[in-house]
């Protein structure tokens, strides 16, 4: 059986380049290499593409770019010869893909840029499209559609970069705005740039005084900003796996001592812990998976993702987001939550490379 080329591209202009460098080395080691051969794409912080050809553990340690093991490489648009040009020696070489697996988080990497890019060059995606990716990156936006298919969300305002720094300060012509959401929701609220992944710019705000460094801090990743209220309860995820028949995982719940789940407690849990499956009933359990499915369809996402929700005290669900490429590192939540369904790492990649080929 001849094996099948997946490019797998990682890296990117993205405050979540080293999540991906992590999340890309593991799935090259997990992939079975019987049945298909990496294609490695790197792309830098500055925005170079290059076709890697070291050992993967360079990818983890962000060594792999350098002059040994890297070809300057670009994707081809022509949807007919479905190829990674390389520019090696004074010559352009092609290298047939079969389908193509972007592992990049944050901006550019979930935001449906990417994956038009490998939609235009007529490669089957390991993924959500184009529409789903930037839908589900928009937090307002997503949001507003979970709000159409009858799921709870969080009440919310989203708020505008201005060229003048005085907008948003305390003192600020619109903090006023602010202000009076805060006063209707009541503390603690959260501020978090709009469409710049869910990991960074992130502030649990417990007091008035932290609102413009929490706002300052939020446009730093985005010209937009969303203000949230916070939901009393704590967070469950499903990873859904499918187009049509979808299969998912156990659902998972995370439990915090202190602060949020942030940047830092995702990849070291120092002061939280994520139980597989989630402790609660039954009943709560299939509730969440159902609710999951629905946001999955509503949101147009296929093969792979992570539905994040809150689970009041009262026993109602909130949605949170969608995170089209989740984290796949040792210790990331997707593929712990199909684990524990069954689906062990390999047999999981295989599953989604199949339905992105539609073998």
């Amino acid at each position: 059986m001849k094996k099948l080329n997946i490019a797998i591209f990682f890296g990117g202009c993205s405050s979540e380049y080293h999540v991906s460098l992590e999340s890309a080395e593991a799935v090259v080691r997990s992939l079975n290499t019987e049945l298909y051969q990496p294609v490695l794409v790197g792309i830098s912080k500055t925005g170079e593409w290059y076709c890697f050809r070291g050992d993967p553990e360079k990818i983890g340690k962000d060594c792999w770019l350098n002059e040994t093991d890297c070809v300057p490489a670009v994707l081809s648009p022509n949807s007919h010869g479905r190829g990674l040009l390389l520019l090696e020696k004074g010559e352009v070489k092609r290298i047939l893909v079969d389908a193509a697996l972007p592992v990049m988080h944050g901006k550019f990497g979930e935001d449906g840029t990417i994956q038009g890019m490998i939609e235009m060059a007529g490669i089957p995606l390991v993924g959500c499209g184009v529409l789903a990716s930037a839908l589900c990156m928009d937090k307002e936006r997503a949001h507003k559609l979970a709000r159409a298919f009858g799921i709870a969300v969080p009440e919310s305002i989203v708020l505008k970069a201005d060229d003048n720094k005085d907008t948003w300060s305390p003192a600020g012509s619109r903090m006023k705005q602010v202000l009076e959401f805060c006063k209707k929701v009541g503390y603690p609220v959260f501020v978090k740039p709009l469409r710049a992944g869910s990991s960074f710019g992130i502030t649990k705000v417990t007091e008035e005084d932290k609102l413009w460094e929490a706002l300052a801090l939020a446009f730093q990743y985005d010209d937009h900003a969303v203000l949230e209220e916070g939901i009393e309860g704590f967070e469950v995820g499903c990873a859904v796996l499918g187009c049509d028949d979808l299969t998912v995982g156990e659902v998972d719940e995370i439990q915090l001592s202190q602060g949020f789940f942030d940047f830092k407690e995702k990849y070291s849990l120092e002061t939280s812990s994520i139980h597989v499956p989630a402790r609660v009933e039954p009943e709560v359990s299939c509730r969440i998976k159902e609710t999951a499915k629905t946001l999955y369809r509503a949101l147009g996402c296929a093969v792979f993702a992570r539905v994040d929700m809150f689970l009041t005290p009262e026993g109602n669900i909130i949605f949170n987001e969608i995170n089209t490429i989740p984290g796949f590192t040792e210790h990331s939540r997707y593929p712990g939550m199909m684990r524990a369904a069954g689906v062990e790492f390999p047999e999981l990649l295989d599953r989604m490379i199949r339905l992105a080929v539609k073998e």
